[in-house]
């Protein structure tokens, strides 16, 4: 009789685990909250960006110019932060580490100050319209650069527009294994509402691709990058940084070094126009 009342108290106990994560997921995959801005201001020069998307959510993003005008067509860093990243965090990183090109990002919708509820559907949706704002009608070199979670919204930007260029820092295959490989525990196949098929959207891409991993990556395991690796058809930079995590490898001297090697690479590609 016992094990009996143990055996109910231990199926009650997990469906209500079940309950709670499927209920949390939403807050799991996209903590809004922790997104706030923070950190160094925006220089002078930088632009504020809003877009409007198809269901009239609006979307608000920020520009950073190039620090000085070079010849050829202006080159366009778009980034794509990971699920905790604020829209002026990433703009800033790519213009420190970058100073020559125009480093633009905008607010994942439901990410202050962009409207709306944020869903892995709807980042991907918001992909086509964001390249689209930021680039505009004067010629450019395009490279989309995602990080984490955003490394999905930029293979769907890779996959319906023109890239020169895509260069992704801690990629996955997709987002449901990430959750099955994070909670083996859970049926991530029938509670999960968020879909991003990295993989799959890569394997419509042509543009020269750059992968950067944290070998010690606790979040996105090192096999979900792996498994990504395969679809790429053009990829021009395969490192993994020794001994960082998924956080800590931004302060890593060597993942800057990659990031520049990474541009390089795509740049020897598309010479400047």
């Amino acid at each position: 009789m016992w094990f009996a009342k143990l055996a109910l108290i231990l199926v009650v106990a997990y469906v209500v685990v079940v309950a709670v994560m499927y209920g949390a997921q939403t807050w799991l995959l996209f903590p809004t909250r922790l997104a706030a801005a923070s950190g160094p201001l925006l220089p002078a020069a930088a632009q504020r960006l809003e877009a409007s998307a198809a269901d009239g959510t609006r979307l608000h993003g920020v520009r950073i110019p190039p620090v000085r005008e070079t010849d050829g067509d202006r080159l366009v860093l778009l980034g794509f932060g990971g699920n905790a990243w604020n829209a002026e965090s990433v703009a800033l990183y790519l213009h420190g580490l970058f100073p020559e090109a125009e480093a633009v990002a905008f607010h994942y919708r439901g990410y202050p100050p962009s409207d709306g509820r944020p869903s892995a559907a709807a980042l991907l949706a918001d992909a086509p319209l964001l390249y689209d704002q930021a680039v505009g009608a004067a010629p450019a070199r395009v490279v989309a650069v995602g990080f984490s979670i955003g490394t999905g919204v930029a293979a769907e930007v890779a996959r319906s527009r023109r890239l020169d260029g895509l260069i992704l820092v801690s990629p996955f295959d997709s987002l449901a294994a990430v959750a099955a490989d994070l909670y083996p525990w859970l049926p991530v196949k029938w509670l999960l509402r968020h879909r991003m098929p990295t993989a799959a959207l890569l394997r419509e891409v042509d543009a020269p691709t750059a992968v950067i991993a944290a070998e010690r990556d606790g979040i996105v395991p090192p096999r979900r990058t792996a498994a990504l690796r395969p679809v790429i058809r053009d990829l021009v930079l395969d490192l993994t940084v020794p001994g960082a995590g998924h956080n800590d490898l931004y302060a890593m001297p060597a993942f800057g070094a990659a990031m520049v090697e990474a541009l390089q690479r795509i740049e020897d590609r598309h010479p400047s126009r």
